[in-house]
């Protein structure tokens, strides 16, 4: 699912204009990205967590050259599924169409 498809469903369900669910749909999007930029967790009960991870410094290799270069540590997003989520998404199966 895209955003604009995002933006449509919430639209749909709602019956607030596209324009109107997309402003709630950037603001979600925004609110979860600023947590994360404040360290927050984001939890949301039934769908899952939203946190930061630590990449520890390693050394890699530039594919180019195949020099070795020191990879600096750096935050990147994590989101854990929660077990409703889980439960839910095991229950329905899907095509391999849909994957």
């Amino acid at each position: 699912m895209t955003k604009a498809e995002l933006v449509e469903e919430v639209s749909r369900v709602s019956d607030l204009t596209k324009k109107h669910s997309e402003v709630i749909v950037d603001t979600v999007f925004q609110s979860i990205i600023d947590a994360l930029n404040r360290g927050e967790k984001i939890e949301l009960r039934g769908f899952g967590s939203f946190r930061l991870r630590q990449r520890e410094p390693r050394k890699g290799r530039n594919p180019k050259t195949g020099d070795k270069v020191d990879v600096p540590p750096k935050k990147v997003p994590y989101f854990k599924p929660g077990k409703e989520l889980k439960d839910l998404i095991n229950q329905s199966p899907f095509t391999e169409e849909e994957k």
